[in-house]
């Protein structure tokens, strides 16, 4: 579809969707997830869906794909009704979804995942053909530009790696309709121009691509059209190229917010909280220096693999030390998390459902993890003082619904960030270390993340930002350090922070 062929509406000059939903709603004990959204998915066109975490977006494309059943409304396929109630009934339409949280085995091989439940078979013994399958995976492997070997296993890929996986099993579906949730969110610039290109040429072909993003730049490169939910109903749909990042954020949060947080104001750097040096590890990183004080915020900036979150897991001792030291508060960290977290050192991780919260627990058992002993020295629980406890931080983190007994796995991406958090501010931590605390959260979770770390610095707290968003590290950060090849590309202070300087560095060191 050419980006011109839609009418005044936003609707494209096809008369007939490959997919429409009508009028659906989905409502689960306490929450309407979504209320009356109707959405239309054309052959050859690329449509963004935002909006908030917690806007819908995540239980629309669920409904599409089977994993929900709606309460009300309809759906039709190439304007035929259909019901789509478990996931192979999509498949048998030809929906494929890329969701955000990966879903491969991680002891199976590249193959195997691709492939899983839909295994070649031999046409008399009906025994997986493995070689057949190695083969096309190598295929839809090749087809992006992934030179991974088949034949390793899902558990020793990189996240980026995983999701670019992820990607190839969708394709190996040969959907018609593919549907995409942050699909970028892990990936490094060169392999998002990659997924960029191959997106291109599924529109071409004429598939219909569905594509969630809270990157404003994707928006404007990639879509078509524009849908943006807030609060489970769809505000409005338009072309892309009638559309400005203000008015598609102001419809996303009813009100006015800037694209990119900005530092409130600097304070004065006190003394150093950490101190590596010579930093080297098992896992890739070679001569690290750097340095972070109290009451500023020091960015850990540089391409998906360059070493950022290493650096991270060995300064909180779950990666070992192979050479060199660390220090925090002038003494050296010896110990596995658990002697470092008493340190009062805090680590947010870049995967919080996998190692940053517990999934079946509730909001105010994960808020209070961290600090037990702290809050209860002698070793008896008193539930009015945990009860009181968690209120507090919902209250300081606006964790929405402000609910302590509300399991932690049914919030939005941003609330469980937050909770992510407020388990170490619980436990009095003054050394942050944040790996990519935004990825997947949407612009005003963004804000108020921002905002709460600033806040940490206010009170004397020392920082380590990771981020892969440029604009995050210019913009709130004092200075920054560049990695490259598991290495310190080199520092840039808060008066040289750019964008174009971040990536020389990381990029080639010019």
């Amino acid at each position: 579809m050419n980006r011109d062929d839609t009418d005044g509406s936003g609707q494209p000059a096809s008369a007939v969707p490959l997919l429409a939903l009508r009028n659906v709603s989905k409502t689960f004990p306490g929450v309407r997830a979504l209320d009356d959204v109707s959405l239309d998915l054309h052959a050859g066109e690329v449509h963004m869906l935002l909006g908030e975490n917690g806007a819908g977006k995540s239980s629309l494309i669920k409904v599409l794909y089977g994993a929900y059943r709606a309460d009300a409304g309809t759906i039709l396929c190439d304007g035929r009704l259909v019901e789509i109630t478990r996931p192979a009934d999509a498949r048998r339409l030809g929906i494929a979804v890329i969701f955000q949280e990966f879903s491969l085995v991680p002891f199976l091989d590249l193959a195997q995942n691709i492939f899983l439940g839909r295994e070649p078979r031999r046409p008399l013994t009906r025994l997986i053909d493995h070689g057949r399958m190695h083969r096309e995976a190598r295929a839809v492997l090749d087809s992006l530009g992934l030179d991974y070997d088949t034949r390793a296993l899902a558990v020793d890929l990189g996240v980026a790696q995983q999701q670019m996986v992820e990607i190839a099993k969708a394709l190996s579906q040969r959907a018609r309709i593919l549907v995409m949730d942050e699909p970028t969110a892990a990936l490094s610039e060169r392999e998002s121009k990659t997924l960029f290109t191959l997106i291109r040429q599924l529109r071409a072909s004429g598939v219909a691509i569905a594509c969630i993003s809270h990157r404003m730049q994707e928006v404007f490169e990639l879509g078509d059209r524009v849908t943006v939910l807030r609060d489970g109903r769809r505000v409005a749909t338009l072309p892309a190229r009638e559309a400005t990042p203000d008015q598609l954020i102001g419809m996303m949060v009813g009100r006015a917010v800037g694209a990119v947080y900005k530092r409130r104001q600097y304070g004065k750097a006190g003394e150093i909280v950490l101190e590596v040096r010579g930093l080297t590890t098992a896992t890739g990183v070679r001569d690290v220096d750097l340095n972070v004080r109290e009451g500023e915020i020091v960015g850990l900036s540089g391409l998906v693999g360059a070493g950022r979150t290493e650096v991270a897991r060995a300064v909180f001792g779950a990666d070992a030390i192979v050479a060199g030291e660390v220090r925090i508060f002038g003494a050296i960290a010896k110990g596995g998390p658990e002697r470092i977290a008493a340190r009062g050192v805090a680590l947010i991780p870049e995967n919080r459902k996998l190692e940053g919260l517990a999934l079946k627990r509730s909001v105010q058992d994960n808020l209070l993890v961290a600090s037990l002993w702290k809050l209860f020295p002698r070793g008896w629980y008193r539930a009015g003082v945990a009860r009181a406890c968690a209120r507090a931080l919902i209250d300081r983190l606006r964790v929405t619904p402000p609910a302590p007994r509300r399991m932690v796995r049914v919030l939005s991406g941003g609330n469980q960030q937050k909770i992510v958090v407020g388990k170490w501010l619980a436990a009095g931590c003054k050394l942050f270390l944040f790996d990519e605390p935004t990825r997947g959260i949407d612009v005003g979770a963004k804000s108020e993340i921002f905002a709460l770390i600033e806040d940490l610095v206010e009170r004397g707290a020392a920082v380590l930002l990771i981020s892969a968003e440029l604009a995050e590290i210019v913009h709130v950060c004092d200075r920054a350090y560049v990695m490259r090849a598991g290495r310190i590309g080199g520092e840039l202070a808060r008066t040289e922070l750019s964008e174009e300087n971040i990536l020389r560095l990381a990029m080639h060191g010019a």
